[in-house]
């Protein structure tokens, strides 16, 4: 193949390399859909005279609340904040809101969840499950819709190649996550695990658009040609659909994520940096892996 296809697919390698590092490094800020505890998110109706109160005044009128601890506050648009702090009960609940609008004038109440921890790891154990079982059932799925190539190239390969290139799509992601998370404090939800579904699911559809061209043009033009040649020109043909499709998509995400609500902010994010990677992906992962086994397996 041309040798664009080994410089973007090496460069790809680096990126996955990062990532892992970062998320090894900085590791994954749970929120409280995993690791148990709760969230309250609050609006100032009248904040007081230079704006929203402080952290550091929020911080100390909570903490005197008994059995409240954990506390930690993060300023959202203008008047917002949220909350995170361990698991607390109803009365708790009121008694925070009340501590806030003596001291801060109205408020508004936005949200408020609490999770305790082991429902918390449920979730995280049924997250990781519901992303194993995905792959195991897209790379069957792979095999049987093209089992015809079979004389040309294992269907099986095909599953690999898409594999890789999911993997490609779920580790980035995750590893941004992690740095934002060790930087900005963005936390991991139970909205991301929903976030990577989808673009896995995003993903393997542009993979079986390019996987379905290179199988008819496999029957049109039989040993003619090489099959990176075929590849290549398969690519070459779905790659308009890909681009547009991508780009129609990636224009409604951008302007949800700068006009939409703060809480599918990095949702949207997430959308955003799978759907770019998913396109890219099926040219420059998937595409060259199979041309790599084809070679193999003609040696």
């Amino acid at each position: 193949m041309n040798s664009i296809y080994k410089i973007v697919f090496f460069a790809s390698i680096l990126l996955v390399i990062l990532a892992i590092i970062a998320t090894a490094v900085y590791g994954l800020e749970f929120g409280v859909d995993f690791k148990g505890g709760s969230i309250l998110e609050i609006s100032f109706v009248n904040p007081p005279a230079g704006g929203r109160p402080s952290i550091a005044e929020l911080t100390d009128l909570i903490k005197n609340i008994k059995g409240v601890n954990n506390i930690s506050l993060t300023p959202v648009g203008d008047k917002d904040m949220a909350i995170r702090l361990n698991e607390i009960d109803e009365n708790n609940h009121q008694e925070i809101l009340k501590a806030i609008s003596s001291k801060f004038g109205k408020i508004i109440e936005n949200r408020f969840d609490s999770i305790g921890p082991t429902i918390g790891n449920e979730l995280k154990g049924k997250s990781i499950a519901a992303v194993i079982v995905l792959l195991i059932v897209i790379s069957t799925y792979i095999a049987l819709v093209f089992r015809k190539m079979a004389k040309i190239l294992s269907p099986w390969v095909m599953s690999v190649a898409t594999l890789i290139a999911l993997l490609h799509d779920l580790i980035i992601p995750i590893g941004i996550f992690a740095a934002l998370g060790h930087f900005y404090g963005v936390e991991i939800s139970a909205v991301f695990v929903a976030a990577i579904l989808t673009i896995l699911g995003y993903s393997v559809s542009d993979t079986v658009v390019v996987f379905d061209r290179v199988r008819e043009n496999v029957l049109r033009y039989g040993s003619t040609e090489g099959f990176d040649k075929l590849v290549h020109r398969s690519i070459m043909q779905t790659l308009t659909r890909s681009l547009n499709t991508s780009f129609t998509t990636l224009l409604s995400l951008v302007a949800i994520y700068f006009f939409g609500g703060e809480t599918i902010k990095y949702f949207v994010l997430a959308l955003i940096i799978g759907i770019f990677l998913g396109a890219y992906s099926s040219i420059f992962i998937a595409s060259p892996i199979l041309v790599w086994f084809s070679r193999k397996k003609s040696r």
